[in-house]
Parts: C-alpha cells; structure tokens; sequence
C-alpha cells in the first residue's frame, strides 16, 4: 500500500498542491483502499474524497485537475506590480502628494497615471493585500512635537520620578473603618 506522504497538510493551499493531494488520493482509489482511510492520509474529509471518487471514475486522473481561478487576470503584469510596490514604498509625497497617507483613491490614480490601467478605488484594495500591504492607521503627533525633549526628559526626569523612597512603602492592609475611606 502507498505511504501516506502528506500527513499533517492542511486543507488549504494553491491550486497545484490541492491537486497533488487528489492526485495522491487517485492512486489510492486503484488500489481499494477504503474512503476513510484515504481521508485520512491526505487529510480531507470523507466526503471530500467521495466527491473525488466519483469524478475520478467519470473523467479519470484529468477531472482531478485543477480548475483554472475565477474571474479576469490583473491588468499589471508582474513588472508593473514590483514597480507599484516601489511606488508605494517610496511613499506618497515622492509621488506628488502633500501627506504620506496612500488611500485607496490615491494608488489608483498613480496605478492610472504610471501604468494607464483603470482600476476602481475599491479593488485597489484587493490588489495592494495581493502584494502584501495591509491597512495601517496613521500616527498623531503634534507638529510641535520636539523628540529631543521628550528624550531628554526620559533619560532624566522620568527615572527621578520614578524611583520611591526606600523608607516609605505602601500598607499591606486596607482598613474597613468608614473613617478610613476615600469615597469622595
């Protein structure tokens, strides 16, 4: 009997790697082995590989091939999106803007002025985590702000008032008295 050699994939996967695990269940079904124990083998579900069955004795080893992804191909070729991801990672204002927040409008407009491909600002979206950016929220700080103070007051200030004093310590008890509480 064929060793079970993909012990512990998981269900998910690309296309090829899901069709090796149907493939890899193809050569099991010549040689009767049962349903359950082929599940188990390539880690899917019974009905899984019952519904592989059925299409394997219909169409052979071909009707377990993958099926081609839905939907129309992107419109950037694979050059295209390398440059968009330099792009981005340059940042918005090299790109002509006055802030370094990209939205989803902003790199569709640079998509359709560097490339001339048209994409809706809201598909921009899909494409950016298909590149592996994610959404990240933008951090406030003051136009004022001076990181050489606050540094200064890190090292200095905040360590003095930090530190106790070694002959005072909190009560390890609280009292119940009323006169004791500080309800106002």
């Amino acid at each position: 009997m064929l060793a079970c050699v993909i012990k512990g994939m998981r269900t998910k996967g690309t296309a090829a790697e899901l069709e090796v695990r149907r493939r890899i269940a193809a050569r099991l079904f010549r040689e009767d082995v049962t349903l359950a124990e082929i599940a188990r083998c390539v880690d899917a579900s019974v009905s899984s590989v019952r519904r592989w069955k059925k299409a394997w004795k219909t169409g052979g080893e071909a009707a377990l091939a993958s099926k081609p992804h839905p939907g129309p191909p992107c419109r950037l070729s694979a050059d295209q999106q390398e440059q968009l991801c330099d792009v981005l990672v340059a940042g918005a204002r090299a790109s002509g803007y006055d802030t370094e927040l990209w939205t989803c409008r902003r790199v569709a407009a640079v998509i359709q002025k560097r490339f001339g491909v048209s994409y809706h600002f809201n598909h921009v979206g899909r494409i950016l985590h298909a590149l592996g950016f994610s959404p990240q929220k933008p951090l406030r700080r003051a136009r004022e702000r001076d990181e050489e103070a606050i540094e200064r007051w890190r090292k200095e200030a905040w360590p003095r008032i930090k530190k106790r004093d070694a002959g005072c310590k909190p009560a390890s008890h609280f009292s119940m008295k009323p006169a004791f509480s500080c309800s106002r």
